[in-house]
């Protein structure tokens, strides 16, 4: 039973799974108990003897008696704690009896520390329960007070809000109000306007009439923009009537005084033309119209300023529209001022164009800003034929006396713009022609010809199918021959109707993009400038692009072959030649230089030392004046012309072009004249005879073989074969070759008719 109890109570702290765990504290608790206990000392009335039976930390604790003198004494004291100090124990039970009440007696003095500190916990644990339910009534009361503060809290917050809202809404509503006053002002001052202009001392030129008309300009504004108010139609008539009736009275005052000044000035001005004999009537007479013209001035000026300045902001990105719409207003002033001058006057003045001089300078002067700064060659040229064509050649030419000061200020604007274009033009050509560096796109010849020809045939296929109707009736209209040749097998390459179908390839953007740059350009500043200024211009384009076209073909005789860069030259110096044609003009130019060369021999000769005792001559034979006379230096002219330039370097590469094609054709053909020859001559001399049609070397596959890549390099004149003469000079011999030899031969014919063709050029340049 006590080892099932024991075990029962070692399982309540048995690791890893305590029964019954003590926490930390309690675990402190039972070791400070365990300390106080082993600590406890020997009871007093334990027997001497007894003392050798107890264990060294009992015997550690220092005793609080001394030590009696006998075992008589120790067992006297021991009776009489015990209450038995009369008795004497004189048999076992008596013994026993004792024993039993002194272990009692030694339970409870052991025990009894025990129960001090168990009634000392429990006034603790009383007075714990006591603070615990205090805090808890504090706790409480603690929690009454937040509920209550919260209570409070909540009803404050809304009373701020509430407060916050009253006076968002209070704001809101004085706002309101002022904007509702704001806009009752426009319609309450439609009482105030009509009692001015119903009152009988109103006048036009009082100090508040302008005010009135600049309030009643604003509420018509206002009313007009807000068509959503209440009887808006109502009140916007009022004002328009308010706004007619003040228009009304400017309009009389103004009648009025026109028609009294003019009257007055017109008498005056009879008299003065009566009295224009004297010289002091003519110069009052100048006097009257100078009064004129500055009164004109102070009118106008203003306003073509504020015109101008509105023209300038509507048209800010379009320089066209603005120069355009610009001199289209000064024109009509220029107009408008002449009649109304002649209203007045019947003797003209120049101080009339001087005026109008001074208003269109005002134009002038914003409009040359921004063509000064204008960089794009388009804009400018557009400006110079707006200028030259629409303003000069248009509207002066056709009343040259009223616009003889406008025309003044478009010439003058019109040297700027010219100015402008020639200065754009030198920084295109040395930017885009001179310093172009051409992309590996640019000299893929005759790889895109070839690609751009490819897409042509697809694109004519494919219209085929789609129209097979409309192309066997076009074939129905062609001419016999054409007909002949299109049964052929190469029928496309003789057909003329096919030589003027336009290709992809034929397309300008097929061209080197430094000449269709330069036929842009010249093309663009042939009716902008000069003659002159053309001329130089021209040379220097020309000049440029050839020198683009020469490194351009370079390169592709490096990529590709030297026969594929001459074609590359030949094509697009022939291009240029054909474009520049339509210019009449000259594209020459004179140099002037000074030539030194007698100076230097006349030096020479002065130096020599067998000439040192002629200085001192007094004759003729004077080497100083011999020096003089025949060192004077000269000025020489040379003319340079680009398109003999463009000529010189097509002949040139032509030539070349053509002794290389010759050359190669014609090593074939020495060697086959050789070799017929050699065959004539063993049959002449009594050798065998054979026949040349038999000889394998003979044969008609092998005898005309030409270069390789000829259909490519063809393309390259796909369009240069356009014009009248290469076209019907190409057709004809064409033919002439398939009628002699068949289709076998038509890719042959054409290339040795490209060669004759250009031959005959080359013989034209000589």
């Amino acid at each position: 039973m006590m080892a099932e109890a024991a075990e029962r109570l070692g399982r309540w702290e048995r690791r890893p799974q305590p029964a019954a765990p003590l926490s930390e504290r309690q675990s402190r608790s039972v070791l400070d108990v365990k300390a106080a206990a082993e600590d406890l000392p020997v009871p007093p009335e334990l027997p001497i003897e007894d003392l050798g039976s107890l264990t060294a930390p009992s015997l550690a604790v220092a005793l609080t008696a001394a030590l009696p003198d006998s075992t008589e004494d120790v067992l006297l004291k021991g009776f009489a704690t015990l209450g038995m100090e009369g008795e004497r124990i004189e048999t076992a039970q008596q013994f026993f009896s004792w024993f039993a009440q002194l272990q009692t007696q030694m339970d409870q003095d052991e025990g009894a520390k025990y129960r001090q500190m168990r009634d000392y916990l429990s006034g603790f644990q009383e007075q714990c329960d006591a603070i615990l339910n205090d805090v808890n009534s504090a706790l409480q009361h603690l929690e009454s007070l937040q509920k209550q503060y919260l209570f409070v809290s909540t009803k404050t917050g809304t009373l701020h809000e509430a407060c916050e809202q009253l006076l968002k809404e209070q704001s809101e509503l004085v706002d309101l109000a002022e904007n509702i006053q704001q806009k009752l002002s426009y319609f309450n001052e439609l009482e105030n306007v009509s009692t001015k202009l119903n009152s009988p001392t109103l006048s036009v030129n009082s100090e508040g009439f302008i005010p009135m008309l600049a309030k009643l300009d604003d509420c018509i504004a206002y009313i007009s923009s807000h068509p959503n108010f209440k009887d808006y139609p109502v009140y916007l008539t009022k004002f328009k009537q308010c706004l007619s009736k003040a228009m009304h009275l400017m309009k009389t005052y103004t009648v009025n005084t026109l028609q009294n000044l003019t009257s007055q000035l017109m008498k005056r001005v009879r008299k003065v033309r009566n009295w224009s004999c004297s010289q002091m009537y003519q110069q009052l007479l100048n006097e009257i119209h100078q009064c004129y013209l500055d009164q004109r001035e102070l009118l106008l000026g203003p306003s073509i300023a504020s015109t101008v300045t509105e023209l300038t902001s509507q048209n800010n990105r379009d320089h066209c529209a603005l120069v355009r719409s610009g001199c289209a207003f000064m024109v009509h002033v220029c107009q408008d001022e002449h009649q109304l001058y002649n209203e007045f006057f019947t003797k003209p003045t120049p101080k009339l164009d001087e005026l109008l001089e001074k208003l269109c300078l005002s134009l002038y002067d914003v409009l040359r800003p921004m063509i000064i700064h204008v960089i794009h060659l388009e804009t400018l040229s557009e400006l110079c034929g707006i200028l030259k064509n629409e303003m000069l050649e248009d509207h002066v030419q056709n009343n040259a006396e009223q616009l003889g000061a406008f025309a003044a200020g478009v010439k003058q604007m019109l040297e700027d713009v010219q100015e402008r274009l020639v200065y754009r033009t030198h920084i295109y050509i040395q930017t885009d022609i001179i310093g172009y560096k051409p992309a590996p796109g640019d000299l893929a010849y005759p790889d895109k010809l070839e690609m751009m020809e490819q897409i042509a045939q697809s694109l004519k296929d494919e219209q085929k199918k789609l129209s097979s109707e409309a192309s066997f009736s076009d074939v129905r209209l062609e001419d016999p021959e054409s007909c002949s040749l299109a049964k052929s097998g190469s029928a496309e390459s003789l057909n003329p109707r096919h030589q003027t179908t336009i290709s992809p390839a034929d397309l300008h953007g097929m061209w080197y993009p430094t000449v269709r740059r330069t036929l842009v350009c010249l093309s663009k500043l042939y009716r902008c400038i000069d003659r002159a200024v053309f001329q130089g211009l021209s040379q220097e384009a020309l000049s440029a692009c050839i020198h683009s076209l020469l490194g351009a073909a370079d390169a592709i005789s490096k990529n590709k072959t030297q026969v594929d860069g001459q074609l590359f030259l030949i094509k697009h110096l022939l291009i240029l030649r054909e474009q520049i044609a339509p210019f009449h003009t000259e594209f020459t130019i004179k140099e002037i230089s000074l030539d030194l060369k007698k100076t230097r021999d006349a030096a020479f000769k002065i130096l020599n030392p067998k000439t040192v005792s002629r200085f001192f001559r007094l004759n003729s034979n004077n080497a100083l004046i011999q020096f003089l006379l025949e060192g004077t230096p000269e000025i020489r002219e040379h003319y340079i012309d680009s398109k003999k330039d463009v000529d010189r370097h097509l002949k040139s590469a032509c030539e070349q072009f053509i002794q290389q094609q010759t050359k190669q054709f014609i090593e074939q053909l020495e060697e086959f004249m050789t070799k017929v020859s050699a065959l004539k001559t063993m049959a002449t001399q009594g050798g065998p005879k054979y026949s040349l049609s038999q000889q394998p070397w003979a044969q008609p596959g092998i005898c005309c073989v030409l270069p390789s890549s000829v259909t490519s390099r063809m393309l390259f004149f796909s369009d240069c074969l356009k014009c009248s003469f290469a076209s019907l000079f190409l057709r004809n011999q064409m033919q002439m070759f398939h009628r002699r030899f068949g289709s076998v031969a038509e890719l042959r014919c054409s290339w040795i008719v490209l060669l004759f063709m250009l031959q005959s050029y080359a013989d034209t340049w000589h």
